[in-house]
C-alpha cells in the first residue's frame, strides 16, 4: 500500500470526495498530542485520522506537484511553444557558443528565430512569385536575386550581399538604346 501525506484536513476531505473507490492509504501529519488530550478519546481531534482511501494522482504537499504513476507530459520544443518553424534551441546554442555576450536571456533566441523566420518567408514568397512569372516551378538563385533586388527594403538590407549564380538585373541605359527612327533629323553645322 502507498501512503500519502496531506498538510491539512481540507486536502484530505477534497481527496476523499474525488477518489472514493481507489485503494491507497493516506496519512495526515499528526502534531504532538498535548498532555491533557492523551487520556481522552483520540477521535475528538481531526488530526488523529490515520488511513484513508485516495488516488496516487492526488496533489501532495509541496507546490502543487503530483506524485504517483501519472502519465508523463510529452516534451514540447521551444519552437512549437512559440509557434515557430525555425529552431529556437539551436539558435540559443549558437548564441551561447558564439560568445556574443556573457549571458543569453530566455527570450533572445525566440525573438531571433521569429525575425529570421519572417525574413526567410518574405524572401521565399517574393522568389516564388518571380519563379511563377518566369513559368518555372523550382526556385533557383536567379529568382532570389530578382526578388531581392526588385523589393526596395530587401534591396537596402541586402545591398552589399552577392547572391551566387544570381546574375544581374536586366537594365539597358537610355543612351545605349537606338534613337527613334520617326524623328526629324536636323542638318549639322559641319555641312559646307
Amino acid at each position: 500500500m502507498t501512503r500519502w501525506i496531506y498538510h491539512n484536513a481540507a486536502e484530505l476531505h477534497r481527496a476523499a470526495l474525488l477518489y472514493k473507490s481507489l485503494d491507497y492509504h493516506v496519512l495526515l501529519p499528526i502534531p504532538p498530542i498535548p498532555s491533557f488530550l492523551k487520556n481522552k478519546e483520540k477521535k475528538k481531534t481531526p488530526f488523529h485520522i490515520s488511513y484513508f482511501q485516495a488516488s496516487p494522482e492526488i496533489v501532495m504537499a509541496g507546490r502543487g506537484k503530483t506524485l504517483g504513476s501519472g502519465a508523463a507530459k510529452k516534451a514540447q520544443s521551444r519552437s512549437s511553444k512559440a509557434g515557430l518553424q525555425f529552431p529556437v534551441g539551436r539558435i540559443a546554442r549558437f548564441l551561447k557558443a558564439g560568445k556574443y555576450a556573457e549571458r543569453v536571456g530566455a527570450g533572445a533566441p525566440v525573438y531571433l528565430a521569429a525575425v529570421l523566420e519572417y525574413l526567410a518567408a518574405e524572401v521565399l514568397e517574393l522568389a516564388g512569385n518571380a519563379a511563377r512569372d518566369n513559368k518555372k516551378t523550382r526556385i533557383v538563385p536567379r529568382h532570389i536575386q530578382l526578388a531581392v533586388r526588385n523589393d526596395e527594403e530587401l534591396s537596402k538590407l541586402l545591398g552589399d550581399v552577392t547572391i551566387a549564380n544570381g546574375g544581374v538585373m536586366p537594365n539597358i541605359h537610355n543612351l545605349l538604346l537606338p534613337k527613334k527612327a520617326g524623328g526629324s533629323s536636323k542638318p549639322s553645322a559641319d555641312d559646307d
